[in-house]
């Protein structure tokens, strides 16, 4: 354990740079202000034994000023080197929580872009800030103090032992028992508390990005946070393990407090039996002091206290920073190459994602010839997006090689790859920046007039219209917020302006309005002119024109070709075909019909049960063809 927190501490200097000195002084002046700090009760017990030898005739205690003035400046001394220190490992420490800060997001910029899609923001926020904030006060208050807990005992001892050895040792015995206390209190099942402390504050800072993200459908439908489960049930999660910690606790911090603030009942009778037997002045000096030095060793026991949690904080810090730094970032090629066009090639590819059972892709091949369009269809899990996203190196495959225009992926250089894909996904995130921004985000050095004309090709003038400020209109601010078919086609609007030469689409109509996906539509063929396309779908509709279809199911090719051929076949496809359309012939001959013959009977419930009932009745018949 002690080298654990020895190797946490020294990876967290390991960020202060030119600081690191800083720290280190900050840690000696505040050693050296905790034992400046015990000369003021050495001071009183000497006035005190002044005034007692010359009692009642105080003329002769000609040193009370001079132990007074003693006391007041060894005071004012130790006083201002603790602020001394505290500056100095302020600094350091906040120097160096920014370095952490840095180093960090240094690191996830070279990260694969699959590791965000596992990787909710609000953990991620919390991995790397929280647990920065988390060394800064131990680097700004604890390794101070530490400095100085770990001198006092020793100064402390001596003066315990100093004037009477009998008090000193029962001072001495209530610090140990406290001591004890503490180490029941923070031992046993409670030694893991602050690592799954930590766990539960990620997972429920991450749930409540989600959460929060989600709350106009919430509002919508008029639901409670039970709607969002796995929100409340981090939530109740935390909220048990707190309330367990702290009824685990109760004995311990109790014998803690009454130990720590138990001297008295100690010394009293003590110094009562002494008195009968001796010199009763030498007795009431000595236990003067020790009545006002003995809380003053309990506050050092409190700051061992803090201290050793602080240093726990400081390792689980530096665990979790390590879950972000461990990661492998992407592999930058040494020799590094150009495609010759934009041809998308498979190769006997296979892919597991990381912790995964079984591969998302077993030995695919395939190949998009330059201005091709190919869809990509099947059940859901079956390796669609898997493919598309390996393109643009969100990961890398595990077998087999993805190359553009002849080059492996794995050997050109991220940002030449990036330049050749345009990429829609089906969720679209917009940044809290203007409009203007937002489309601007695929290609900064574009003109206000190019992005004008990009979101006009992405049928983007209505939205514009309705907006406060148009192009230059903020959105999350004020209540300016777009649905989800608006959003797509801003990001439709990027694409367009990046102009890359293969576009992938990854099931952009998904939360699209029919109006919205009209308007898609018409900027797919902006979008998709002269382009190598990559398109995911659910729809069969959108990709009955495709140049050729692939057919994905567990990981693997079923089916290829056109609509046609693959309907010829009588296989996959036209299964998925058939049921399309007994879909889209349910929706519309059925449960229309029989909704609206209900409503003309004045019963809107019976309505929806009719159509239900033709629905399922049009489902048997074509079943039994």
């Amino acid at each position: 354990m002690k080298q654990k927190k020895q190797s946490s501490l020294s990876r967290i200097l390991s960020y202060a740079g030119r600081h690191k000195n800083l720290t280190l002084l900050g840690c000696i002046l505040s050693a050296l202000s905790a034992v400046l700090g015990l000369i003021p009760y050495v001071c009183v017990w000497m006035a005190v034994r002044n005034v007692l030898e010359d009692w009642p005739d105080l003329n002769g205690a000609s040193g009370l000023a001079h132990w007074g003035w003693t006391a007041v400046w060894t005071a004012i001394g130790s006083i201002a080197l603790y602020f001394a220190a505290l500056m100095s490992t302020h600094i350091a420490a906040f120097r160096t929580a920014r370095n952490i800060r840095y180093a960090a997001m240094a690191h996830v910029l070279k990260l694969p872009l699959g590791f965000f899609t596992g990787n909710q923001s609000g953990r991620l926020r919390k991995l790397i800030d929280d647990n920065a904030g988390l060394t800064e006060d131990l680097l700004a208050h604890k390794l101070p103090d530490l400095a100085g807990t770990a001198v006092t005992p020793v100064a402390a001892i001596v003066m315990l032992f100093l004037f009477d050895w009998k008090m000193g040792l029962l001072c001495l015995l209530t610090m140990v028992l406290a001591l004890l206390s503490m180490c029941l209190m923070m031992g046993g099942k409670n030694a893991g508390f602050f690592h799954r402390y930590q766990k539960e504050i990620e997972r429920m800072s991450g749930e409540a990005v989600e959460y929060v993200r989600g709350i106009p459908v919430v509002k919508m439908f008029q639901q409670t946070v039970y709607s969002f489960k796995a929100f409340y049930a981090a939530i109740k999660d935390y909220s048990d393990l707190a309330s367990q910690y702290a009824m685990s606790c109760r004995v311990g911090q109790t014998c803690f407090l009454t130990f720590i603030n138990g001297a008295f009942a100690l010394l009293i009778p003590a110094a009562l039996l002494m008195a009968s037997g001796g010199d009763v002045r030498t007795v009431l000096v000595n236990f003067i002091f020790y009545a006002l030095f003995a809380p003053a060793c309990g506050q050092m026991i409190n700051r061992i206290m803090y201290m050793s949690e602080a240093v726990m904080e400081a390792n689980e810090a530096v665990g979790r920073l390590n879950e972000i730094l461990g990661q492998k970032p992407m592999e930058e090629p040494k020799m590094q190459k150009r495609p010759a066009n934009a041809a998308v090639t498979f190769e006997h590819v296979t892919f597991t994602y990381p912790g995964a059972n079984r591969p998302a892709l077993a030995d695919v091949s395939f190949s998009v010839r330059p201005g091709q369009v190919t869809a990509l269809v099947g059940p859901s899990g079956g390796g669609k997006t898997t493919a598309a996203s390996l393109i643009p190196r969100f990961w890398d495959a595990d077998c087999g090689s993805v190359s553009v225009g002849g080059v492996d992926v794995r050997e050109m250089d991220t940002e030449e790859l990036m330049g050749q894909v345009a990429f829609v996904f089906q969720d679209t995130r917009l940044f809290k920046e203007s409009i203007l921004e937002n489309i601007r985000a695929a290609r900064p050095e574009a003109s206000r007039e190019e992005v004008l004309s990009a979101a006009h090709a992405a049928q983007c003038d209505d939205i514009l219209e309705k907006l406060p400020h148009g192009l230059d209109t903020v959105v999350g601010t004020k209540g300016v917020y777009l649905s989800g078919g608006e959003q797509q086609r801003i990001a439709l609007a990027r694409a367009i302006l990046k102009d890359a030469p293969i576009v992938v689409l990854d099931e952009a109509t998904a939360f699209a309005d029919p109006e919205n996906e009209h308007q898609i539509q018409k900027a797919f063929e902006v979008l998709t002119k002269n382009k190598t396309v990559l398109m995911i779908a659910h729809r069969l509709s959108t990709v009955q024109d495709a140049d050729n279809i692939l057919v994905l199911s567990d990981g693997k090719i079923a089916e290829q070709g056109s609509h046609e051929s693959l309907l010829a076949k009588k296989g996959v496809y036209a299964a998925m075909w058939e049921d399309y359309q007994r879909s889209a012939r349910w929706k519309v001959g059925g449960y229309l019909n029989a909704q609206k013959s209900g409503q003309e009977r004045g019963n809107p419930a019976r309505g929806y049960l009719n159509a239900q009932k033709t629905g399922q009745k049009r489902g048997k018949e074509e079943k039994q063809v």
